[in-house]
């Protein structure tokens, strides 16, 4: 994992923090011995809550928590990627880049046809005007994406959220580009808390 809020001095109120900076095979892909203690320490948590969880690097987080739905939901994702690509290694290893169509195919809770909806946010969905991160950007506004939430949960309960996304820096981060993501990301926190 890496460094992104410490990097970023971020950390919402009340939010327990699991940091796992120091377990290898995490960055983009996750390996077998990672993904069983990422689990492993996700069981402790809370899953009908609001999860951060770094940078797009490890969106694949996302399949992790929705492994502990109970009861069927459906995914709604909000990212400049859809991040639904065929493994690239044999035997189908987790990435940030292929943890959709790996949880669609993998995960018997997740259905298109459920009334309960797990949120799923990169803040690269975002302009660069509301988010900084190491991928490619969309061109949305924060307003943008506050309305898709609305739309996408009306009359629909949330089962869980999570929301990836930023720049460390390692990956060249500026001062400006953490108090873009902070404001952002405290605009969600909010958003969310209102819920």
């Amino acid at each position: 994992m890496s460094s992104l809020f410490y990097d970023e001095n971020w950390s919402p109120e009340g939010a327990i923090s699991l940091d796992l900076r120091n377990l290898e095979g995490t960055t983009c892909y996750c390996d077998a011995s990672a993904e069983a203690i990422i689990a492993e320490a996700f069981k402790s948590l809370p899953l009908n809550a609001l999860h951060w969880i770094d940078g797009g690097d490890y969106h694949y987080l996302s399949d992790i928590w929705m492994r502990r739905l109970e009861a069927p939901a459906r995914l709604v994702l909000f990212d400049n990627h859809p991040d639904d690509q065929e493994p690239a290694f044999e035997g189908g290893i987790l990435s940030c880049g292929g943890w959709v169509a790996h949880t669609r195919r993998t995960n018997p809770m997740v259905r298109d046809d459920s009334e309960r909806i797990w949120l799923s946010i990169d803040l690269d969905y975002l302009s660069r005007d509301f988010a900084r991160t190491n991928w490619d950007q969309g061109n949305a506004s924060i307003q943008d994406l506050f309305e898709g939430i609305t739309t996408a949960i009306e009359g629909k309960k949330l089962a869980g959220v999570d929301i990836c996304g930023g720049i460390t820096a390692a990956q060249g981060a500026r001062a400006e580009d953490y108090a873009i993501n902070l404001k952002t990301r405290k605009a969600l926190q909010e958003f969310f808390t209102r819920l």
